[in-house]
């Protein structure tokens, strides 16, 4: 049976024209990815955000392995990484890692590691993927200053990340549509009003604006109340941006037919702006909203990395960014820069689906 656009509904032809979208579905496929890793941090990392170990400091990626000798000499298939032997250079202080062949850690799935709360409500010690030992301990992103894995703090700071960046954009949105709405619906002295004070607000420059704010957060603040409070900050320097796309959309709609009937059936103001002209670029907001996430993410992550936003023990990107900002580790633990990867992929993603599903958004379009 061949498709029919004409008997099509909306949504299946938004649906059909993301799909052809490549780097939109690509960046679709990503973003469900990542917030599968940020529902699951726990059981897909290998160890717990704060086990350490003090005579890995610094210690270097080590290399999966697939093939091992057994006893006669033959080599058989077995996931594994090659442990180290250290040594310090006591005139520079300097601790130096050489993979010892000897030292072999295998590696397995579904295997038993540090326990953890599952979304706090069940005691779970199973990892997806780590060593087979529990007393052992892997680094395949290599080990940070005290010795902790870098790989399973990011896949926990991940959660963090995305998150805000979720929540901010829920805040802003609700910002946007309402003052925005209300700017476009009723017009005159009230949208002069409310477009002069957004100005105000978007001639600031975002960073010291941030800056500001975010140094306003005591130091002493508890960590969950500090997220909050930095979500609460990008969420009244992001709604700006969406409420004028709103207002634009709202003033072009109201002079519509299908508005001034309904108006004319008695429907109060806030009845008609979410019925029936909220509706009509639905699509249009989703975009937005994806394209903002992102913005989120950076800004929580430059708060973060410059010292005035999260801070220790709340893990996210831009705190694991922290340890990479002087010399000596960037000489050397270079792989401390390796969390900056996950912010790009994450960034690259939501904006590759913003823009698949703004392209999608009007499939009439030609």
């Amino acid at each position: 049976m061949s498709f029919s656009a004409e008997n099509a509904s909306y949504g299946t032809l938004i649906w059909r024209r993301f799909r052809r979208h490549r780097l939109g579905f690509l960046g679709f496929l990503f973003t469900i990815f990542i917030y599968l890793v940020a529902a699951f941090t726990e059981f897909l990392a290998p160890h717990s955000q704060s086990t350490y170990k003090a005579r890995d400091v610094y210690a270097p990626p080590q290399s999966l392995r697939f093939f091992v000798q057994d006893r006669s000499g033959q080599e058989i298939f077995q996931l594994h990484v090659l442990g180290y032997r250290s040594k310090v250079d006591y005139d520079s202080g300097k601790r130096t890692f050489v993979e010892d062949p000897r030292k072999i850690i295998p590696l397995g799935f579904w295997v038993r590691g540090d326990k953890y709360d599952l979304w706090g409500l069940v005691e779970f010690d199973r990892h997806l993927f780590g060593p087979i030992k529990k007393s052992d301990r892997v680094y395949f992103f290599g080990a940070d200053r005290l010795g902790r894995d870098v790989l399973s703090r990011t896949i926990h700071a991940t959660r963090v990340s995305m998150t805000i960046g979720l929540v901010g954009v829920a805040l802003s949105l609700i910002l946007g549509i309402m003052i925005g709405g209300i700017s476009g619906f009723f017009g005159g002295f009230i949208d002069l009003g409310i477009q002069r004070m957004i100005e105000i607000l978007q001639s600031i420059p975002s960073i010291p604006l941030w800056i500001g704010l975010a140094a306003a957060i005591p130091p002493t603040a508890p960590p969950i109340q500090t997220y909050f409070l930095i979500t609460i900050i990008l969420s009244i320097i992001g709604w700006t941006g969406l409420a004028r796309v709103v207002r634009g959309r709202f003033m072009a709609l109201k002079d519509e037919d299908f508005i001034k009937a309904a108006r004319l059936d008695g429907n109060r103001p806030m009845r008609i702006i979410f019925k029936y002209m909220l509706p009509n670029f639905l699509s249009h907001i989703i975009a937005v909203v994806t394209l903002a996430i992102p913005g989120m993410i950076i800004a929580e992550t430059s708060l973060s990395f410059l010292g005035i936003g999260l801070r220790q023990p709340v893990v996210s990107w831009g705190v694991l960014l922290q340890e990479a900002q002087n010399l000596k580790s960037i000489s050397t633990a270079p792989w401390l820069f390796l969390p900056g990867f996950a912010v790009v992929l994450a960034v690259l993603s939501l904006n590759f689906l913003g823009d698949g599903l703004r392209d999608a958004g009007d499939p009439y379009e030609t």
